[in-house]
């Protein structure tokens, strides 16, 4: 036992040793990325400008702080984009209907909710791939967006409530991005100080060995599924807010950037490792950013993300070599 221990020992020290490097790596690339559009455009130090950035972040990370938690039980949800546009196209329209902003959260909350346990439950029940069970929930909730509704849902009950959740501060923050921040050292203690988060690593990391302990594995797999579906309802909500509408095609991508934040920061597509405290979402924001900002064009910003996915993906392969080797 103490020879395995020993030599188990600088196995995770390589694996931790190259984790803290590409953080230092990202904490240089975000400082030059930084420096590089502030050049070129001075306009991006702005205040409007920062606080643009950091509501954008907060949307990517309240869904992102789910999405660790799914990824590290080895599952993947590539419908929240799609469910991203049809919550806040829900929410909207039920807040024009009854003009309250409480039913409107419910109703964007339990939508999400619903699908993030339908696919949960495809999963878990039906053993449909994650990969395949969520491409097949995006199509439907694509299509189904528009048998809902044809064009935007415009904001037709003026509730300064409803705009200060996307606009409004606390103190001098955003908040969205306190909104986000509580999500964020939610899901953190969840992960890093509970049993719970114990389980899911377990689950991610040898699955079996977990339903052979008498702990339900499916379970805990809904329940990540559940929790990001939930997520993805608060972030459009967010979302509508800020656009004052909402919009059928605003979730277009948004998947990507958000799976590309949790790869980017270090969580591993194979699952049972990861964490919140590495989960990168400033680095891609402020590239979108600077495509904006610099007049580029605008597709690039769907580029970045597959471009991100494939470096990300590299990274994590060489991790796992490191922790075996």
């Amino acid at each position: 036992m103490s020879e395995l221990t020993q030599s188990s020992a600088p196995r995770r020290f390589i694996g931790g040793q190259l984790l803290g490097s590409s953080q230092l790596v990202l904490g240089v690339i975000l400082a030059v990325l930084c420096i590089a559009i502030s050049i070129a455009a001075p306009q991006f130090y702005s205040e409007a400008n920062i606080i643009a950035i950091l509501r954008q972040c907060a949307l990517v990370l309240i869904v992102a702080s789910g999405m660790t938690m799914l990824i590290i039980t080895a599952e993947v949800d590539l419908s929240v984009g799609a469910s991203l546009a049809f919550v806040g196209c829900i929410g909207m329209a039920v807040l024009n209907s009854t003009h309250s902003l409480t039913l409107g959260l419910l109703a964007a909350l339990a939508f999400s909710g619903a699908v993030g346990l339908f696919n949960g439950l495809v999963v878990t029940r039906l053993k449909v791939n994650s990969l395949i069970a969520t491409i097949g929930t995006m199509m439907m909730l694509q299509g189904g967006v528009y048998l809902f509704t044809r064009e935007a849902v415009q904001n037709h009950h003026r509730l300064a409530s409803f705009t200060d959740l996307g606009a409004g501060y606390i103190g001098a923050i955003p908040l969205p991005v306190v909104i986000a921040a509580l999500i964020f050292a939610l899901a953190a203690a969840t992960l890093r100080f509970t049993t719970l988060g114990r389980y899911l690593y377990a689950v991610g990391a040898n699955e079996r060995a977990v339903r052979l302990s008498g702990v339900r594995s499916q379970r805990l797999k809904l329940f990540a599924f559940v929790v990001t579906g939930l997520c993805v309802g608060i972030a459009g909500m967010i979302l509508s807010s800020l656009m004052n509408a909402g919009q059928p095609t605003a979730g277009r991508g948004f998947e990507l950037t958000v799976i590309a934040a949790v790869i980017l920061g270090g969580t591993s597509l194979l699952g049972g490792r990861g964490s919140l405290l590495g989960t990168c979402v400033l680095v891609l924001k402020v590239i979108d950013n600077g495509i904006i900002i610099l007049g580029w064009n605008q597709d690039l910003q769907m580029v970045v993300p597959g471009i991100v996915i494939i470096l990300a993906t590299y990274l994590d392969i060489v991790r796992n070599r490191a922790n075996v080797g």
